[in-house]
């Protein structure tokens, strides 16, 4: 299809501006732990975030694949452009309001969601890859889970393996241990996250013609990646509040715990191209780590409303993409 440049271009910004909100979103996922424990100071915690996001942005490109073809194949889409700008529209809103709420929302959910509803809108219900879709909303949907279960056996083991120790003694060398498990994150959230939206980028770029193939361009690497990493440079405050301190008293033995949890179902996503929600990954194990210290520790009614917000997110930012499709085109 023949698309003007300034349109391409135009969703080359959204796709960007995307992944800079979702930088600052979810850099609260990789160091709000860290910084609850003072294992380290937020500029440093938030430097360290964005130079690993950027480098583990850069390295896989699987899971851009994944999100490139499998909801809906962009060759065969004559309005793929106009979808692709709703998509980014819609989940843009979406991050802002959770942000202002503070609360954890998933930006891959708010993404998947708003591609779907816009493909379904924009080119019709048969143009769904509905297996595709289902696929990722699985990924979606028990990553949480096995983040949850991971983190309350590995605290349980931690308190065993410990339980003798002087608790001021453990908490020092988990201190310090905190600040490679941050790193880690971080580098597996870029690893991740990133790719959603060079996925998002290839998606449009195959529609319009520019090239046929979903393999991600160098240039879609490094914009990506750096759009992340200063979106990460930001830092979200609100939400970092909420996962640092809200859901339960993190100690350093608790935050290196989650961050180990979470880093370990993210970075499996990504060497499986499975696009997963780092937000849903680290909130359970956070719940997952907190159950295993004291069940009456976690204030359930917060983890509720996250909970409730993560199922919401996929149907609203899809209607929401769909109006957003009907109202522009």
């Amino acid at each position: 299809m023949d698309v003007n440049i300034w349109v391409l271009g135009l969703v080359i910004v959204l796709a960007l501006s995307f992944d800079f909100i979702n930088g600052f979103h979810d850099t609260a996922n990789a160091i709000a732990t860290s910084i609850s424990t003072r294992a380290l100071t937020p500029k440093v915690a938030i430097i360290l975030a964005a130079c690993m996001n950027f480098i583990g942005a850069v390295m896989f490109s699987g899971v851009a694949k994944t999100i490139g073809g499998s909801v809906a194949d962009p060759a065969k889409l004559d309005n793929g452009i106009q979808i692709v700008i709703a998509t980014l529209i819609a989940a843009i809103i979406w991050n802002l309001v959770t942000w202002w709420f503070g609360i954890p929302s998933s930006s891959s959910h708010a993404l998947i969601g708003a591609l779907a509803g816009a493909v379904f809108v924009g080119a019709g219900s048969e143009m769904v890859n509905w297996t595709g879709f289902i696929d990722i909303v699985k990924a979606l949907i028990f990553s949480p889970l096995i983040g949850f279960g991971i983190g309350y056996v590995l605290m349980q083991l931690l308190k065993w393996i410990f339980a003798s120790r002087s608790p001021h003694a453990v908490n020092r060398g988990f201190r310090t241990l905190q600040i490679f498990t941050a790193a880690l994150q971080s580098f597996t959230h870029g690893t991740n996250d990133a790719q959603k939206v060079m996925g998002i980028i290839t998606f449009a770029l195959v529609s319009a013609g520019v090239q046929d193939t979903v393999d991600v361009p160098l240039w879609v690497k490094i914009s990506a990646a750096t759009a992340m990493a200063v979106g990460s440079s930001v830092g979200g405050w609100k939400i970092i509040k909420t996962m640092g301190t809200k859901i339960f008293k993190i100690e350093p033995i608790n935050g290196f715990a989650a961050d180990l949890t979470g880093a370990s179902v993210i970075f499996t996503a990504t060497l499986l191209h499975l696009p997963v929600s780092t937000t849903h990954v680290i909130t359970s194990a956070i719940l997952g780590v907190g159950s295993a210290k004291r069940f009456s520790s976690v204030k359930w009614s917060l983890a509720g409303r996250i909970v409730i917000t993560w199922f919401i997110t996929i149907p609203i930012a899809a209607c929401l993409a769909g109006v957003i499709y009907k109202i522009i085109f």
